[in-house]
């Protein structure tokens, strides 16, 4: 599952997801566009929140790859 994928799943804007995570918002934009890669450990370990905050379920993510 790529960032931007993962953020879609949130249903999110980048803004909002930014300050949800207290990261830059220019750096989410980047990693959307591919500038810049997010780090797989944080791809997980926003997944790993955002489920357990009851933001995406499990499942969902698993059907996504």
């Amino acid at each position: 599952m790529t960032f931007k994928e993962l953020r879609a799943l949130t249903g999110m804007s980048q803004r909002k997801y930014a300050e949800y995570f207290g990261i830059p918002r220019r750096t989410v934009e980047d990693w959307e566009r591919g500038i810049y890669n997010c780090a797989p450990y944080l791809l997980d370990l926003m997944k790993y929140k955002l489920e357990h905050e009851g933001i995406i379920r499990a499942e969902l993510n698993k059907e996504k790859g």
